[in-house]
């Protein structure tokens, strides 16, 4: 059987974990600050954090704009549920938008639902792809008369709401890390970038997430990271490696926080990877990727996804083919069919006004067609590091005779 997507565990992992287990620091300590440090680097911004993931990341940024009851957050009705549930968690209202035909959020259609109650917009980065993030910018930037700050809010001495004057972007990136815009690593576009570390992503912690600042003056990424490091442990001023210094035990509680940081044993597998990610890993997904491109490419049957354009690359996280003429019915039936073959594929994502609990918040299907039309038709294919070009193959041979077997052509 082809799996869809194991982790990349070999010697390196294992021996940096135990070195790691054998150093005596298993929580937050000097790898995951190293972590931090290196991540930050790559991206190109000053700060970034690593916490336990992207969904805790992403809520505390929610949580220090003070957004809550009353306001609004614009999201893509195609993502995955943690984007909108995120809104959820802070009493807040998902606003959901439909997206273009490369699976990221419409920027006109997110043009026309921002209103005074719009406090924060999360494009999301699809199977890799960048969202038109320039686009995105510029909607916030313009829309910015419509933007109602919270006057009485006060974080860290300040009013973040009335500092930003507009929407904060938060750019859902869990599926990104590695891509490019404009030649440039994600991580520097939006407002905040948060990235998630989890099992099937590109770059594994096992469990993990991280977020990038890129916020204008008068923003101090220095004030921020140290705010959202004690927010993630449960406002205590110190953590545990700053407690380590000598005489340094007392600390305070600033505020009642919550309990989402990264450990070392995390770091360390997170360490590992990102010492390879572009020497190995980047490349040998881009090469599955542009060998499945070819084998589907003149097949009138299939639609291929965006790989990359003048102003974006993928990280090549996701391979999200279509199928040209297929109802969602016949789309189950065929992965029915692939999987009979021993290869294992997904679809990505189920959108949300289709999940029961949105649904029965109101969302409709029918208000996001082309969210529907794309999701309707989807199959994604295995790509992960260990896949060799055989298997590439079989996975091709699999799906064409799967479709052949079901549609009959």
């Amino acid at each position: 059987m082809i799996p869809f997507s194991p982790p990349r565990i070999d010697d390196l992992t294992v021996k940096a974990v135990e070195e790691a287990l054998r150093s005596g620091w298993i929580t937050t300590g000097p790898r995951t600050k190293e972590f931090e440090r290196r991540l930050a680097a790559y991206c190109g911004v000053d700060k970034v954090i690593a916490l336990n993931s992207w969904t805790n990341a992403c809520e505390l940024v929610l949580r220090w704009y003070g957004i809550g009851p009353g306001d609004e957050v614009i999201v893509p009705a195609y993502t995955y549920c943690a984007t909108a549930n995120i809104v959820m968690h802070v009493g807040a209202k998902p606003v959901m938008v439909d997206v273009l035909d490369d699976f990221t959020m419409d920027p006109d259609a997110l043009r026309k639902a921002i209103t005074p109650r719009t406090k924060c917009i999360i494009p999301v980065d699809i199977g890799g792809l960048p969202c038109r993030m320039q686009e995105i910018m510029r909607v916030a930037v313009e829309t910015c008369h419509l933007f109602t700050p919270a006057v009485n809010l006060r974080v860290a001495g300040s009013n973040p709401q009335m500092r930003l004057g507009r929407a904060l972007v938060l750019c859902d990136a869990a599926h990104s890390f590695g891509a490019r815009i404009e030649g440039k690593p994600v991580g520097g576009q939006a407002d905040i970038t948060g990235f998630s570390f989890h099992a099937v992503k590109n770059l594994t912690t096992a469990e993990g997430g991280a977020l990038a600042f890129n916020l204008p003056e008068p923003f101090d990424t220095a004030e921020l990271y140290k705010y959202l490091n004690t927010m993630s442990l449960h406002g205590q001023s110190k953590d545990a490696l700053a407690k380590t210094q000598p005489g340094a035990w007392r600390y305070d509680v600033e505020f009642p926080g919550w309990k989402c940081n990264m450990t070392d044993l995390q770091a360390a597998i997170g360490l590992v990877e990102l010492d390879r990610y572009e020497s190995e890993t980047e490349p040998r997904r881009k090469a599955i990727c542009e060998r499945y491109m070819a084998a589907f490419s003149n097949d009138a049957r299939f639609e291929l996804p965006v790989l990359k354009d003048e102003h974006r690359e993928t990280s090549y996280h996701l391979f999200m083919l279509r199928l040209a003429k297929a109802t969602e019915e016949q789309r189950d039936a065929i992965i029915t069919a692939i999987a009979e073959r021993e290869v294992s594929v997904n679809v990505h994502f189920i959108p949300l006004p289709l999940l029961s609990y949105y649904k029965g918040q109101g969302y409709r299907m029918d208000d996001y067609p082309n969210a529907y039309r794309h999701y309707a038709r989807e199959i994604s294919l295995p790509v992960y590091y260990d896949l060799s070009d055989a298997q590439v193959d079989e996975v091709v041979g699999a799906v064409k005779a799967a479709v052949t077997q079901v549609l009959g052509a």
